[in-house]
């Protein structure tokens, strides 16, 4: 197993970005996922001693209890979101009803994880669009807890959370002060995620009905990919094939030929290139890499989207 991937499971026919974990039959609720993602273990803190056994004062040590592991070493201010929080947290958000597709552990617990589908869909210019709420959080002191919206689009998987003027798409929040409050303020944030599906909505509408030829095409994508005025020969040959990658799939790719020559339908290759296609470069932090973009935005669709309102 990878060295990112501690414990996870994930459920359905099909592994998902990382192609690891335990396999199950069907989503989970919070208590079956809690125990099959292996996160079933709390986070405490203990003081920290140097040698001579003086007490190093103002920092902790976040250790897990299941083990004793050290996760991180954080400040006296530093307050502690449980594993089980985190689902709690979802449960409260999308209802007791709510299913878990995917949760799970990265570097050896310091990062975790969960996949919420929400229970509605959307069908918008003709394609089924999964709302999914993804929560992660940081026990090492490295990373905010960051809550967010991943529109999915089911035919191809591909993600549209774009980043849209009118309507949030994520949360976070550092591990410090009142983290109760701060969690009550990211529900009420997150209960307006069915305005940022109808916003969504409206943007795939306007894009749907916005034919470009193919020469903007080129443009477009040409512009999203630029070539340095400095890149070496080796550069501007993979910037060429990352291009070539985005008009193949414009114009080939299987779920995309019931849409016409227009902006939705580059959108979408470009999502398709930005979440599926392989790196030129594979390292061994790249899939968790691609996962982290589905939580912050990846930059490479949000600027095609501006790209695109541009010609609109």
């Amino acid at each position: 197993m990878s060295a990112n991937v501690e414990t996870m499971f994930f459920a359905g026919r099909q592994k998902p970005w990382h192609g690891l974990g335990v396999q199950v039959e069907g989503a989970l609720s919070s208590e079956e996922a809690l125990i099959r993602a292996g996160l079933n273990w709390s986070v405490v803190q203990r003081p920290i001693l140097t040698d001579t056994g003086i007490q190093v004062e103002g920092y902790k040590a976040n250790i897990r209890d299941s083990d004793d592991k050290v996760l991180g070493v954080v400040t006296a201010r530093y307050r502690i979101v449980q594993n089980r929080d985190a689902f709690n947290f979802t449960d409260d958000l999308l209802g007791k009803g709510v299913r878990y597709e995917t949760a799970g552990s990265l570097q050896e617990g310091r990062r975790v994880w969960l996949l919420a589908k929400l229970p509605a869909a959307y069908i918008v210019a003709g394609d089924r669009i999964s709302p999914y709420l993804v929560f992660t959080n940081a026990h090492d002191g490295s990373g905010a807890i960051r809550v967010a919206m991943t529109p999915i689009r089911v035919v191809c998987q591909n993600t549209l959370n774009l980043a849209l003027s009118t309507a949030t798409r994520s949360w976070s929040a550092n591990h410090t002060g009142d983290i109760n409050l701060k969690l009550e303020d990211a529900k009420e944030t997150l209960f307006r995620a069915e305005d940022y599906m109808d916003k969504l909505g409206e943007e795939i509408y306007h894009m749907n009905n916005h034919m470009v030829s193919d020469e903007v095409v080129s443009e477009i994508v040409s512009e999203l990919l630029p070539i340095p005025s400095d890149a070496s020969d080796l550069q501007e040959r993979n910037v060429m094939k990352q291009r070539d990658d985005i008009i193949m799939r414009y114009y080939y790719a299987p779920d995309l030929q019931h849409l016409q020559k227009n902006t939705y339908r580059l959108i979408n290759a470009v999502s398709d290139s930005a979440t599926h296609s392989k790196p030129l470069r594979e390292t061994n932090t790249y899939r968790e890499n691609l996962f982290a973009r589905t939580i912050d935005g990846n930059s490479m669709i949000d600027k095609a989207y501006q790209l695109v309102k541009q010609v609109a």
